[in-house]
Formats: structure tokens, sequence, C-alpha cells
């Protein structure tokens, strides 16, 4: 399976600190596809941030996204202001929201700087835009252009076989969900996540169920058992995974 891999302009562990964001639209290394799964993995499952180099962009930042802080979050919770926060919908209490503002900016964007960049929440140290390129998701939202066209710049590489089948079993899962997933209860009891984040992120985490390990060399699985993919995401919610 071949990846129409990314083309062209810009993204966030992003350093907003440097002032605002500088107009590009040359390819980006996205880095080996099993070193970034791995690193991915780890930062969904609240273990560490995700590193992306995205120099100066804030694609992400200016793109009407709602903002997710779980009530454990101290630290982000005392340095944005309570006018600013609101219920998280569907979630139990303590769990808010931080929207943005007319420009589809969020409010602690500066001068193309966040403001409170060393206490971010958890979202946003998480976020990794190479979710998309990595599943084959598109951004389909229209208030998401500019993450779209940062997100048709990245390039993966696969220096080994493994990087390859798993790439390729990422886009087998995101199929299998597309195709399926309404479907499938049992596999998703609440259907499918509704954002194309959530469909990336969710792609991302039932890719081992598409990965036959068995024989002397791992092969894609396009049509794995319904249970083994529900094993799977069932394993990788037992740490954390984000909210869609």
């Amino acid at each position: 399976m071949t990846h129409p891999q990314p083309d062209p302009i810009d993204h966030r562990e992003r350093d907003h600190r440097d002032g605002p964001e500088q107009p590009q639209d040359g390819p980006l290394d996205a880095g080996p596809f099993s070193a970034w799964l791995a690193g991915v993995r780890g930062a969904l499952a609240g273990d560490h941030g995700s590193d992306v180099p995205c120099g100066t962009c804030t694609a992400c930042c200016t793109s009407s996204q709602f903002v997710h802080i779980e009530p454990d979050e101290h630290d982000a919770l005392a340095h944005i202001p309570r006018a600013l926060r609101f219920p998280a919908p569907g979630l139990p209490r303590g769990h808010v929201l931080l929207g943005y503002d007319e420009h589809g900016h969020c409010p602690l964007l500066v001068d193309g700087a966040c403001s409170i960049y060393e206490h971010r929440p958890r979202t946003c140290r998480t976020y990794d835009c190479r979710v998309f390129p990595a599943s084959g998701v598109a951004v389909d939202e229209r208030d998401k252009v500019r993450i779209a066209r940062q997100v048709r710049r990245w390039r993966f590489s696969h220096p080994a076989e493994l990087d390859r089948v798993e790439h390729d079993a990422a886009h087998a899962a995101a199929a299998w969900f597309q195709t399926h997933a309404n479907a499938s209860p049992a596999v998703l009891p609440g259907g499918p996540p509704p954002t194309s984040t959530g469909r990336a992120i969710l792609a991302v985490a039932a890719l081992d169920a598409f990965v036959d390990r068995t024989g002397p060399a791992p092969r894609v699985v396009p049509e794995p058992d319904p249970h083994e993919i529900r094993v799977t995401l069932s394993r990788r919610r037992g740490r954390r995974s984000p909210p869609p």
C-alpha cells in the first residue's frame, strides 16, 4: 500500500514563543513512522507531551478548537481565567472546555504566541497533527483549513519494513472504521468519534489489531476479527486517551 504523503503549509511541542507564524510551503520531516508511533502512544497515555517540530506554526491555536481540560490539571486551570472556561458537555463535573474567539483563535494566543505556554493544558501538550497523515484520515472540518494545509506538509520515512507495515496498518484501521463502525456497536458502543481528530486517533489506537506478527515478518490484516479490535482498544483505553 502506498501513502499519498502530504503535499503543502504549517504546526505545534511546539514552540509558539518565538512570535508570529511565518508562511512556509515545503515538506516537513515527520520522522520514522514506528518511532513516531511509540512517541504518540506515550503522549496519549499521559506519559509525556508530544514532541512536534512545529517551529512557529500556530495552526492548531487558530482553527476554532475547543480545548478539553480535566479536573486534575490544577496548574493549567490556575492560569486560565474562569470566564474563558465552561462545562464540557457529556463529561463529569469538573471537566471544562476552553473556547475560541470570533476569529477562531485561542483567547490565550497573544501576538502569535501562547501566553501560558509553560502552563498549557494537557490537550495542547499532546496534540500532534501528524495523526492525520499517519492514518490517512482527512481534516474535513471547514474551520480547520490551516491544520489541513499543515497536514499536507508532513512526510513520514520508513527506514525498516515495520515502519511501512505499521503505517499501512493505520490506514487499514481508518478504512475499517469508516466502513464498519456504525455496524459494530460491540467495538464502538458510543459510535465513531464525531471529529476527524478523534477518528485519526482511533485508527492509531487500533493499529495493532491490523498487524499480524505471528509469521516470519509482520503483515497487514485489512479485515481483522472485530473482537481483536475491541481488545486492542480496551488495552489502550486502560491507560489514557483523551476524549476526541
